[in-house]
């Protein structure tokens, strides 16, 4: 079952974008600045953005919108440019363990199946 595209869901999908673009560069900061610790800090928070999108969009579309920021943020800063230097340095293994971390936890969220397949609700007032 499909759910209908409303203002709100599309609101939170492209807040989830803009998210995953600003979890992608700060996972891209702390990764390499405190190997091995930032790897295993920012694959957390890219599991937490991924999971938390699944929830509250209630569908893989949550997920997608998320992976999409993370990884336009992780291609643009890992690029090189014109000038053959990197926008950011990286440590290596670090980055390519970051890569992977990141696409198992986007795959283990999107497959993901339980009572996240309903949008989060406000709980019912008790009258």
């Amino acid at each position: 079952m499909t759910r209908p595209w409303t203002a709100g869901r599309i609101a939170l999908l492209a807040g989830l974008l803009v998210l995953g673009a600003v979890v992608g560069l700060a996972g891209w900061l702390v990764v390499d600045l405190w190997f091995p610790g930032g790897l295993v800090l920012a694959v957390l928070a890219v599991f937490g953005l991924f999971l938390g999108g699944r929830i509250a969009d209630g569908s893989g579309f949550g997920v997608g919108a998320g992976v999409v920021g993370w990884f336009l943020a992780y291609v643009v800063v890992g690029t090189p440019r014109p000038e053959g230097d990197f926008l950011l340095g990286s440590s290596g293994i670090a980055m390519y363990a970051y890569l992977l971390g990141g696409t198992v936890a986007a795959v283990i969220c999107a497959t993901l199946s339980g009572p996240f397949h309903r949008p989060v609700q406000a709980a019912p007032s008790a009258e």
